[in-house]
């Protein structure tokens, strides 16, 4: 009985540690309504989180090596490693993100110059409504 206590409580204080990854959509909803500004903007918002990430990646390698280590005194602190993974799953999560986005520039035709303003795509094009077309005028005879 002593023991499926311990299990239990290991598998609860295993389940504390860390934090369950949170990944980026790659295509979201806003996306047809961006054009090469945003498109910019966003790719560089999304390399600073990846720096940031790789950052709390390499602390959270560090703090697992010390639990690891400082568990072999006490064995309680390795129920406080993180095994979860979650800046790997977010930088993969990004890294696909900024894939869609830099093809989404390339569609959209960034940093080249046409000649002419760059369009946003808001919805479907329309038909254009045709005109009810006019008899021509009839010829008078001439008399």
């Amino acid at each position: 009985m002593r023991i499926l206590g311990s299990v239990a409580l290991a598998a609860v204080l295993c389940g504390c540690a860390g934090r369950a990854p949170a990944p980026v959509s790659v295509v979201q909803p806003q996306d047809r309504y961006m054009d090469c500004a945003a498109i910019t903007i966003e790719v560089q918002t999304n390399n600073e989180k990846v720096q940031k990430l790789a950052s709390d990646k390499g602390l959270k390698v560090a703090q697992n090596v010390v639990a690891g280590v400082a568990g072999i005194v006490l064995p309680v602190l390795w129920f406080g490693m993180d095994f979860q993974g979650a800046a790997d799953t977010e930088i993969q999560a990004l890294q696909a993100r900024q894939q869609y986005l830099a093809a989404l520039a390339e569609q959209r035709r960034c940093g080249q110059d046409t000649g002419e303003p760059q369009k946003v795509l808001t919805e479907a094009p329309k038909k254009p409504k045709s005109k009810p077309k006019v008899a021509p005028p009839a010829a008078e005879e001439k008399q």
